[in-house]
C-alpha cells in the first residue's frame, strides 16, 4: 500500500468463453462486432492494469482493440520523477508494501529490478542514515539517536536503543497500532483469493463490504484508534505525522485510508529501479495497445452500442467500453447523457525539491547535523510543511531534499528553512482524495450500460496497488458483463498474452 503518500502490497486465476450475441434484457446490450474496442483514458497505474487484465483475461478466440489516451507527453501519471541537479528522484508515487501483491508481479513479468530500501530511511537515495523527528513548531518534541559511525554492531545497538525509546514514549501502543494494520492488510488480502471464492464486484461498496473492509470508510482514523485503546500522545505524534507524509492529511482521515497509510509507514518497502513509471509502461508494451500520448479526451458520449471520444486534437474516435482510468475530480471531461456522481476533493500535495542546505538556526539547532534526515510535523496552526526529508548526501554541506506541503512554498521561506539553495523544483500534486468519513462511492459502471470509472475506489484509499486492485476488477467486470453472465464468481481459462509489441514512445 502506501503513501503516500505515504500508502501504505499474487495470487490471480483464470477467465473466459465466447462473446453471447443476445442478452438477457437486465443485462445491457455488448457490441454485436467480432471485435471489441475498448478505449482507456488514462495511462497510469490504473489505465496500464486495466489493460493488462483486459488482454490476460479476454476469450482466447476473442479480438479485443484496446486504445489508451494520455493526456501527458509520458505515461505514469501520479508516478513520476523528478531530475534536480543532474539526478533523478520519485516524484509522486515512491514506496510499495511487501504484500503489494499485483505491483510485486508486474515487477516479474516486465523484468523490472526491484530496489528494496533499508525501512529506516526517510527517502530513496542512498545515503540517508534514518534519523526522525516530530517538529511541533518551536521544537521537536520527539528525536531518534543517530550516530556518524557506520558499523553494522553500532547499528544493533542504535537501533535497540530508538526501540526503547519509542517505547518509552508510547508504551503498548506501538503493539495496538501494529495489529490495527496488520488485520487491516489481511482483510486486504482477500482481493488477491482465487476467482473461485472471489466474486466480481460492481459497486465499490460491495467490495469493500466482501473484504470487511467498508466500516472502516464510515469512521475517521482517530476514531478508530481510540476505540482500539491507543494513546492520544502515539495518536497526536507519530500516527499524525503519518497521515500528514501519506495523505497530506490530519488523522480524521477515513479509517481505512488510515490504516493504509500506516501500512506504508512499515518496514520492508520497496520502489522500483530507474522509477515506479517503468511498471505503466511495461504493461502497455506487453498489452499491444495503440498508445496516445498529449491527446486529452474532452467528451464522451454514448452513440446506442458505442461511445464516441473527442479530443483536444480534434480526433474522434468510437469504442465499445470506455474506461475511465483518472480521477474525474479536476478533470474537464463531458458526458452526453450527463453523469451525476457523488462530489469528491482532491488533496494537493505540494512536492518541493532542493538541492542545498537545510539551515539549523531554523530549527533552533547548533549544526545541521543535528537535525533529523525525516522531520515530521503535527497537525499545528502556522506549520507550513508536513515532512521534510533527505533524497541524497552530496557532501558535508551539499544534499538534495524533498518537502512535503499544503501550499506552495514561497522563497522568502524557503530561505528561512534553508542556509543555501543551488536550485529548487516545485510540483502541485492533486495527489490524493480528500479523505472524509463516512466516505460516498461513485459507481464502477458510471452509466449502467459500457462506461466505467476505476478511480470509483480511490477514496476509500489511494495508492498505486489500490489501483490495479480495482482494475483487475473493472476487467472482470467488463468481460463477464459482455458475455451475460450475472454469476461472475467462476471464470476459467486465465489467457497470458502470446505477444510483446513494443512502443518507441515508451
Amino acid at each position: 500500500m502506501a503513501v503516500a503518500a505515504a500508502s501504505p502490497r499474487l495470487i490471480i486465476n483464470h477467465f473466459f468463453l465466447f462473446l453471447s450475441l443476445s442478452f438477457s434484457l437486465l443485462i445491457p446490450s455488448s457490441p454485436q462486432s467480432d471485435v471489441i474496442s475498448v478505449c482507456i483514458i488514462g495511462a497510469g497505474i490504473g489505465g496500464s492494469s486495466a489493460a493488462h487484465f483486459i488482454r490476460k483475461y479476454s476469450p482466447p478466440a476473442t479480438e479485443i482493440q484496446i486504445s489508451v489516451f494520455e493526456r501527458n507527453p509520458l505515461v505514469g501519471g501520479r508516478m513520476a520523477r523528478v531530475e534536480i541537479g543532474g539526478e533523478t528522484f520519485e516524484a509522486g508515487g515512491s514506496i510499495l508494501h511487501p504484500k503489494n501483491y499485483h505491483v510485486l508481479n508486474y515487477t516479474e513479468l516486465i523484468g523490472l529490478k526491484i530496489k528494496w530500501p533499508n525501512s529506516s530511511k526517510a527517502g530513496d537515495g542512498d545515503d540517508d542514515e534514518g534519523s526522525f523527528g516530530i517538529w511541533d513548531g518551536k521544537r521537536f518534541v520527539f528525536k531518534t539517536w543517530s550516530v556518524k559511525i557506520r558499523l553494522p554492531f553500532v547499528d544493533k545497538i542504535v537501533s535497540f536503543a530508538n526501540t526503547l525509546q519509542l517505547f518509552f514514549r508510547y508504551g503498548w501502543s506501538l503493539i495496538r497500532m501494529n495489529n490495527f494494520t496488520e488485520s487491516t492488510v489481511n482483510k486486504f488480502l482477500k482481493y488477491y483469493e482465487s476467482f473461485e471464492t472471489r466474486p466480481v464486484f460492481d459497486t465499490v461498496d460491495d467490495m469493500l463490504k466482501w473484504a470487511g473492509l467498508y466500516d472502516l470508510t464510515t469512521r475517521t482514523l482517530e476514531e478508530e484508534l481510540m476505540g482500539a485503546s491507543l494513546s492520544p500522545v502515539l495518536v497526536k505524534e507519530l500516527i499524525t505525522v503519518i497521515t500528514r507524509i501519506n495523505y497530506g492529511q490530519s488523522c480524521r482521515i477515513s479509517g481505512l485510508a488510515g490504516a493504509v497509510s500506516l501500512a506504508g509507514a512499515g518496514g520492508n518497502l520497496w520502489q522500483v529501479e530507474g522509477g515506479n513509471w517503468q511498471m505503466a509502461s511495461g504493461l502497455l508494451n506487453i498489452s499491444d495497445v495503440s498508445l496516445h500520448l498529449s491527446e486529452e479526451i474532452e467528451s464522451i458520449s454514448h452513440l446506442g452500442d458505442q461511445y464516441e471520444l473527442n479530443s483536444t486534437e480534434g480526433n474522434s474516435y468510437k469504442c465499445d467500453v470506455a474506461i475511465v482510468a483518472t480521477p474525474l475530480d479536476e478533470l474537464n471531461l463531458h458526458f452526453d447523457p450527463p453523469l451525476s456522481i457523488p462530489p469528491r476533493k482532491l488533496q494537493h500535495t505540494h512536492a518541493t525539491f532542493v538541492r542545498g542546505l537545510l539551515n539549523p538556526a531554523y530549527f533552533g539547532l547548533a549544526s545541521v547535523d543535528d537535525i533529523p534526515h525525516l522531520v515530521g510535523t503535527l497537525e499545528e496552526p502556522g506549520l507550513p510543511f508536513s515532512s521534510i526529508s533527505i533524497l541524497k548526501r552530496h557532501g558535508d554541506k551539499d544534499a538534495t531534499y524533498k518537502v512535503f506541503s499544503r501550499q506552495k512554498l514561497e522563497d522568502m521561506l524557503l530561505d528561512q528553512i534553508f542556509s543555501n539553495r543551488k536550485e529548487t523544483i516545485h510540483i502541485d500534486w492533486g495527489a490524493y482524495p480528500h479523505f472524509q468519513a463516512p466516505e460516498v462511492f461513485a459507481p464502477f459502471i458510471l452509466d449502467g450500460h459500457h462506461l466505467y470509472y476505476i478511480n470509483a475506489f480511490e477514496n476509500a484509499a489511494s495508492t498505486m496497488e489500490t489501483s490495479a486492485v480495482a482494475a483487475e476488477n473493472v476487467a472482470r467486470l467488463i468481460l463477464a458483463r459482455l458475455v451475460g453472465k450475472t454469476d461472475y464468481s467462476v471464470i476459467p481459462n486465465l489467457k497470458e498474452p502470446p505477444y510483446i509489441h513494443l512502443h518507441s514512445d515508451l
